[in-house]
């Protein structure tokens, strides 16, 4: 048992991490490459960086060691739906020496694994998107929002920054004088905070500047909204207190009211200590006052230890993710 070793991976975006460690919970390789999402970067790209982080964790063992891999991703489905992007996965794990099966996972189990070994129980995200999802047996069940920057992601850092400029543009077709947040955002996309003689000159210069970018750039804007509310600037604060109903809202469409399982949270906005999380926090204290809420931790950990439980010596699931998923 000592011997054998398991491998996760946490594909994402903008990075892709891979984590191997033997059942006993030593951490004998870890990998990190770009964006692996073929969702985002198609699948040969995104199967280059996979292979890329598995050769890197794997640099200081023999692969056949390994018994089991998981990989989470979001989109998970559409990447098992196609042939052409299975395949490409199947090719980098082969080349990475891998001779072992794995198995595919969402994104959102791999958030709730590195949290909780509860096998039932909610995981609520809020990133540059948002989701929540609901965990039976280990599996996902029902999810909610995930929609996307036109449709939905309600309470994300898309639906913060898009706020914030929507708060100062109405400011300006009022002639307001911007205040300390809505200046912060108007240098942030114009280099200054001067309003032109005419605002409707800003105005239009804001509305430019924003639609010639991804919709989904105003993200970026997000921490700015969260520096403003640790200070206490009205309007940050408001918009946060507004994320944070709409996140619980949309815990509220796959949770019944009372339920005691923990929450997992996850995403840059809800796992550090930040305004958005404390007000998540206490929307889920006053909805479900016996839940246990728990931050996301290592994602790559997390599919490590979805993939040990494949193995028939995973016989105490929560004693081996004590040993295989460090504590956030």
């Amino acid at each position: 048992m000592s011997d054998t070793v398991v491998i996760g991976l946490d594909v994402g975006g903008t990075s892709t991490r891979a984590a191997a460690v033997t059942l006993r919970g030593h951490r004998v390789g870890s990998g990190r490459a770009g964006g692996g999402n073929p969702t985002s970067h198609g699948a040969e790209r995104a199967a280059d960086e996979l292979r890329a982080a598995l050769r890197a964790a794997l640099t200081e063992i023999d692969p056949a060691r390994v018994r089991a891999g998981a990989i989470g991703l979001a989109g998970a489905g559409r990447l098992l739906a196609d042939p052409a992007g299975r395949a490409a996965f199947d090719r980098a794990w082969q080349d990475a020496g891998l001779r072992c099966p794995y198995t595919v996972h969402g994104d959102a189990l791999v958030a709730y694994a590195s949290g909780t070994p509860d096998p039932d129980g909610t995981v609520l995200i809020a990133g540059t998107g948002a989701i929540a999802a609901a965990v039976r047996g280990r599996r996902l069940d029902r999810v909610a929002d995930g929609h996307g920057w036109l449709l939905g992601d309600a309470g994300s850092g898309f639906w913060l920054g898009r706020e914030a400029v929507r708060r100062l543009l109405a400011d300006l077709d009022r002639a307001r004088t911007p205040g300390p947040l809505a200046s912060t955002v108007l240098t942030a996309l114009l280099g200054s905070a001067a309003i032109a003689p005419r605002p409707r000159d800003t105005v239009d210069a804001l509305v430019q500047v924003v639609t010639r970018r991804p919709p989904v750039d105003l993200a970026r804007l997000a921490p700015l909204v969260v520096d403003a509310a640790r200070t206490g600037e009205p309007v940050a604060t408001a918009l946060i207190a507004e994320a944070a109903a709409h996140l619980a809202e949309s815990v509220t469409r796959i949770r019944p009211p009372g339920a005691g399982q923990p929450v997992v949270l996850g995403g840059g906005l809800l796992t550090g200590d930040t305004p958005l999380a404390a007000a998540v926090r206490a929307e889920i204290a006053t909805r479900w006052p016996d839940a246990t809420v728990r931050p996301a931790g290592d994602g790559a950990a997390g599919a490590a230890w979805l993939a040990a439980l494949d193995l028939p010596e995973a016989t105490d699931p929560a004693a081996l993710h004590a040993l295989l998923v460090p504590t956030p």
